[in-house]
């Protein structure tokens, strides 16, 4: 029945986001201020792709490092440039990168995406090859993080000749909608009947319905967040930036959902399509040991490209925000990867 009615619930994302305290302008502030302990010397600017949409890109490029293939960041599910404030420099030291909030997260353009799965998919890759080219990238190491690295995978099936190497970090939907069969762990119906409730809504509608609690609620469930970044802030810094990275208008988020199934697997699982991968192109795959990601889908990347480089990383002490848990390690690890590329 709730199918049904879901254009009923449509109306939530259009008044919600003015009775919560976010804006553009503060969501700007808040990212310079994640980025404010970066002495790197950096740019930031628009950069526009096709229907007049614009991806916001980071870009680390010395004349040292200029020759070097690059690596593009590739946030995740919810995040934004902000995150990577612990890694650009480091990572630059060697080679340039580019971080970009993708299309319909964070500062980039928030257009209306289609709700085939598909379709939403395909927008979000060929907008990274139209950043590319706008850019004037040749080829790239694409590291992403959670959804970007599903779409870094998809990047590559469709632009192999534009990927020297495939990052993937702590990867969301890879593997096949797996149902809880065993007998003495059945879904409760408590569980089953909240699922329905909330299927019409975007994932991220319940911070936007709390309005102006919904800071302190993001500093209440994620205290973890400034923990991750205690180096860097002593204040809420790190949550006010999650919070209007994630209250603007949703876009990226419905694209999201439209992508996802029950329990927030992939309804086009990459394991599906891998064959399509090119067996030149290598991958290096990183999950945090404290991880709650079912690393397995790593095994199965390992076991179907037997005559391609797969390298499994586990980072000790790092939860599925591997790059914020354990920074140094983590760049000290992708430095060693993008050095195999040149």
């Amino acid at each position: 029945i709730l199918s049904d009615n879901q254009n009923l619930w449509c109306w939530i994302p259009d008044w919600l986001p003015s009775w919560c305290p976010t804006s553009q302008s503060q969501l700007e502030a808040a990212e310079n201020r994640m980025l404010s302990c970066i002495r790197t010397a950096f740019t930031k600017e628009f950069v526009p792709v096709s229907c007049g949409n614009m991806l916001w890109t980071l870009a680390f490029c010395s004349d040292g490092v200029k020759d070097k293939t690059p690596i593009v960041l590739l946030h995740g599910f919810g995040g934004g440039v902000g995150l990577w404030a612990q890694n650009v420099e480091a990572l630059s030291q060697d080679r340039p990168v580019y971080a970009l909030d993708l299309l319909g997260f964070g500062q980039s353009t928030r257009p209306v995406f289609s709700t085939d799965p598909l379709e939403a998919e395909v927008q979000f890759v060929e907008s990274i090859e139209q950043w590319r080219a706008k850019v004037g990238v040749e080829s790239m190491i694409i590291l992403g993080h959670n959804l970007g690295g599903f779409l870094a995978v998809s990047y590559a099936i469709k632009y192999p000749a534009r990927v020297k190497h495939l990052v993937l970090v702590e990867p969301w939907g890879f593997p096949e909608v797996q149902e809880m069969v065993e007998a003495d762990r059945p879904i409760p119906v408590w569980i089953k009947a909240l699922g329905v409730m909330f299927s019409p809504f975007n994932p991220l509608a319940g911070l936007r319905l709390v309005g102006p609690l919904g800071p302190t609620l993001v500093q209440t469930l994620r205290p973890d967040f400034k923990k991750k970044f205690s180096a860097m802030f002593s204040d809420n810094t790190v949550s006010e930036y999650i919070y209007h990275l994630n209250v603007q208008s949703p876009s990226g988020e419905t694209a999201f959902k439209s992508m996802t199934g029950s329990c927030g697997w992939a309804k086009r699982p990459m394991l599906q399509r891998l064959d399509q991968l090119h067996p030149d192109i290598p991958i290096s795959i990183i999950y945090g040991s404290r991880s709650s990601i079912d690393s397995t889908s790593a095994a199965s990347i390992k076991e179907m490209r037997t005559n391609s480089h797969v390298e499994i990383i586990t980072m000790r002490g790092a939860g599925h925000y591997v790059f914020a848990d354990q920074p140094d390690d983590f760049n000290n690890k992708v430095l060693q990867v993008c050095k195999k590329v040149d």
